[in-house]
């Protein structure tokens, strides 16, 4: 069983961006996916860990399935529905589903590497196995391994393994759509440089967020669709640590499914701008005298607003802009931990 610290998980957000600029070190100058091949028939042929393009000879396959628990696939639920959109068959999915056995690589994703419906999923079948761990029960089963980079996860948290699981699929994304993988580098530098900014700002920002969002019942994280990995993660960060109530939510469907709650609790949105949906929500929570904190845009009637740098790159709000929820998460962990005897 995984312990978790409120200290310790405080100390590997502080690791985020040279843990960041490491992963962008590996993209940049070998990473291990090389040789990912499609030869001879067998779409798992000519496997490769060494050197390049981390998804180089993949190809463009008729399908790529997903599979995680959790953090896991609340990543893979971005990068799907991306691919999807640049004409790719992709689904991300939940482990614990029993799947039949899918043309195209299977791709199943896991920090730890233990997680038991993760390794239920590919028992028997070929799969590619992202993974914190190298040797994990997940990775030894693979044909081919893709390491997150993301360092020991001393407070038993996925934090950092969560920020390089997208960083590694937008790769992906980038080698299936003959785009610029090395601009995924790129991207690690840009969200090393947003990550160490609300660091090292916390003090401006944090006291505000926290005394906000600290009154209410709950914590409620609202996402577009293209970044809804920001709500799931952002709540599931808030429930993990210090054990609060708190869901994610996308922002469209927020209006038929979350809207209810402004009507009876003390309401506290934790919002993510981007979503054409903004100000229906907005409007909602405005004439329910809901609290509504910002992150990465200005937006009307917000008591708080956390900006940071390049967070008008939306990539980089992606895989950065949980880094709020993580640091308040922080915070109130580290406060029940002090008054629990």
């Amino acid at each position: 069983m995984i312990r978790l610290h409120p200290a310790l998980f405080l100390a590997d957000l502080e690791a985020k961006p040279a843990a960041l600029r490491a992963l962008a070190g590996h993209l940049a100058g070998g990473n291990p996916w090389a040789g990912l091949g499609t030869t001879g028939g067998n779409p798992w042929a000519g496997l490769g860990t060494t050197g390049g393009n981390p998804w180089a000879g993949l190809g463009t396959p008729g399908r790529v399935t997903f599979v995680g628990m959790g953090s896991s696939r609340y990543a893979a639920l971005v990068a799907a529905r991306r691919l999807r959109l640049r004409g790719v068959d992709a689904s991300a999915e939940y482990a614990s589903d029993v799947l039949p056995a899918l043309p195209g690589p299977l791709i199943a994703i896991s920090a730890s590497g233990t997680s038991r419906e993760t390794l239920d999923a590919v028992a028997g079948r070929d799969y590619v196995a992202v993974t914190n761990v190298a040797d994990s029960p997940l990775a030894k089963g693979a044909t081919t391994v893709v390491p997150m980079h993301a360092g020991v996860e001393a407070g038993g948290v996925a934090c950092r393994s969560f920020q390089h699981t997208l960083l590694l699929l937008d790769a992906l994304i980038r080698q299936l759509t003959g785009g610029d993988t090395a601009a995924t580098g790129r991207l690690a530098e840009r969200t090393a440089e947003a990550t160490e900014d609300l660091l090292e700002r916390r003090d401006e920002w944090l006291p505000a967020v926290d005394e906000l969002l600290d009154g209410g019942d709950g914590v409620y994280a609202i996402a577009p669709v293209d970044r809804v990995s920001s709500a799931l993660q952002s709540a599931l960060m808030v429930r993990e640590g210090p054990r609060r109530a708190a869901d994610g939510c996308e922002t469209g469907d927020w209006a038929h499914v979350d809207v209810y709650l402004t009507k009876t609790l003390r309401y506290r949105a934790l919002l993510f701008p981007g979503s054409r949906y903004d100000e229906q929500a907005l409007e909602w929570m405005r004439s329910r005298k809901s609290t509504v904190v910002s992150v990465g845009a200005d937006v009307p009637g917000a008591a708080g607003t956390v900006r940071f740098r390049h967070d008008d790159v939306p990539d980089v709000r992606l895989t950065t802009e949980t880094l709020v929820a993580e640091l308040v998460a922080a915070k109130w962990w580290e406060r029940v931990a002090q008054t629990s005897p």
